[in-house]
């Protein structure tokens, strides 16, 4: 076979084959950044909350609705809970319960002081609705414990900004412990301090979470006179998408939070981008396996009279192949190594960028662009070695 190469190795050009090399390398990559990227990134927006109840949906009403701007009009009354309770597509509802009283916090993570006398705000909801156990989600009151839950919003401007301008190390959800929170609370003439026990993050809520019998109790304690209705509601419906829910939320004024809505659409727009940018890949892709045939169809014509003889003396038309075959699979898988390479590298970056967001996501590894790649390297290959079979057959018939 060595005598074979030595033959036919003539007359390759190599500009034709760097050509192919880079484009196919091009296509490639493009390809498998746009499958694992997708992969990468559709795990964090299609997550559920681990902490809240999947299925639920958070309802308030629309800013200026009643032509009135009033901070009353945006609460329930008990007749409006009562009836949408009543409504029959509602097979669960609870009501958000507001802290009527002063509160300031103090975190620091590991040490390192991160907030300082930052007043928040309190929220609780029903227990049916928070997927935590009891037993970690209790208050006895009297107790300086209270377990919370913190928005990731908190998470996530630690690790992308305090973090990152402070030199400090990052941390995931499943490092709550390194969180130390204080909390002082003010009213009815007390003053006192609690220490807040993070139990986890929340993707769905804007404000810390407490037990709905620390709520009840607190409220009780530092602001008994007050008691104000509640602005958002949680419900369970049987069918988000029942015509019936939609029309009677716009007959009353009332809108659905959309972080679902809008992470399903992000989602969308995201296949959609991805299978663009791919289809581009596969274009070019497309496209390089052309100028590679073309190049292996010029080099073949040149080299037809050495064919023609080598097949008269004998050599098969699967042994005058074989350079030709391992030179274009050689190419082919080049090209496979050197775009998972690129593909490693620029995984590199971003996922530090996506971790920093999403300190908890999981990483499921870098197996869809292997197997892309693999199906890719294989079927182009594949290509390859009929196309160029078929040729030197055509050519021996032709002889013949």
């Amino acid at each position: 076979m060595k005598l074979v190469w030595k033959l036919l190795r003539q007359h390759i050009s190599i500009p034709q084959f760097a050509g192919f090399f880079f484009a196919n390398l091009f296509g490639m990559t493009i390809v498998l950044l746009g499958f694992q990227f997708y992969h990468d990134i559709s795990s964090v927006l299609t997550a559920e909350d681990s902490f809240m109840r999947s299925g639920f949906l958070v309802i308030n009403k629309k800013i200026g609705a009643g032509n009135t701007l009033s901070a009353k009009a945006s609460n329930f009354s008990d007749a409006e809970v009562e009836d949408l309770e009543n409504q029959d597509f509602i097979t669960d509802l609870g009501t958000f319960t507001s802290a009527e009283y002063k509160a300031d916090a103090n975190m620091s993570v590991n040490g390192t002081s991160v907030l300082n006398n930052g007043e928040i705000s309190f929220e609780s909801i029903p227990n049916q609705f928070v997927e935590v156990p009891l037993s970690a989600w209790k208050y006895t009151p009297g107790s300086k414990v209270i377990p919370i839950i913190l928005p990731k919003v908190y998470l996530t401007m630690y690790n992308f900004g305090f973090a990152q301008s402070h030199s400090l190390p990052k941390i995931s959800e499943g490092l709550v412990g390194l969180i130390d929170f204080y909390i002082n609370i003010r009213g009815n003439g007390y003053t006192d301090i609690y220490k807040g026990k993070v139990i986890g993050f929340s993707s769905r809520l804007s404000s810390i979470l407490v037990p709905q019998s620390f709520m009840d109790w607190s409220n009780q304690r530092y602001a008994p006179q007050q008691s104000t209705a509640p602005t958002r509601l949680i419900v369970t419906v049987k069918n988000p998408s029942d015509e019936h829910f939609t029309k009677y939320l716009d007959r009353k004024g009332y809108e659905q939070e959309n972080d679902k809505l809008n992470a399903e659409k992000t989602t969308y727009f995201l296949r959609l981008l991805v299978a663009m940018v791919v289809a581009i890949g596969l274009i070019i892709s497309a496209l390089s396996f052309y100028i590679l045939m073309l190049s292996i169809y010029l080099l073949v014509q040149k080299n037809s009279e050495k064919l023609e003889n080598l097949l008269l003396i004998g050599y098969s038309p699967m042994q005058v192949a074989w350079p030709y075959r391992w030179l274009t699979l050689v190419l082919n898988f080049g090209v496979l190594i050197l775009a998972w390479i690129i593909l490693y590298a620029v995984r590199l970056y971003y996922m530090d960028v996506i971790e920093a967001l999403f300190p908890n996501m999981d990483d499921r590894g870098v197996w869809p662009a292997l197997v892309v790649g693999i199906v890719l390297f294989v079927g182009i290959s594949t290509f390859n070695h009929i196309a160029i079979v078929r040729k030197v057959i055509h050519i021996w018939k032709y002889r013949k």
